[in-house]
């Protein structure tokens, strides 16, 4: 089994401008997720509706979008991203399953899907070279 430290020398030198852009749209898209739970809260709490009435759905509410855009935001500039692609995880497992669940939406699966296997990638992959990460590792 790899460790981190062998990832990441593997993720270092095996970097390339392509994977960091998508790392970083890849955090806008769950930062810009974030937002729209908070700005439209209805579509949030219509989705939670579909699977059944949760008693803690403002909770869940809550942990979704923090989770999003604290965790994109990270992603994005690549600081702490495995750790923050491990919290994205069981929401973005949720969005996948919601989808078989209740009304399927192509839109939402499509979305879930590719978020998921880019989240199972970064985990993986890690941050790269050009990254808040690798930049604190060479300036230790």
């Amino acid at each position: 089994m790899a460790t981190i430290r062998e990832l990441n020398k593997w993720a270092n030198a095996h970097t390339y401008y392509p994977l960091d852009l998508v790392r970083v749209i890849f955090g806008v898209f769950l930062f810009l997720k974030g937002v729209t739970f908070i700005t439209e809260t209805n579509y949030l709490h219509d989705i939670l509706n579909t699977a059944g009435n949760f008693g803690s759905e403002m909770l869940i509410i809550h942990y979704v979008s923090m989770a999003h855009i604290v965790g994109g935001t990270m992603i994005c500039i690549g600081f702490l991203t495995r750790w923050s692609v491990w919290v994205q995880m069981p929401i973005l497992i949720c969005a996948l399953l919601l989808n078989f669940f209740s009304e399927f939406n192509t839109s939402n699966f499509v979305q879930a899907s590719a978020a998921l296997l880019l989240a199972i990638f970064f985990v993986f992959y890690g941050s790269g070279k050009h990254s808040v990460d690798y930049y604190l590792k060479m300036h230790k």
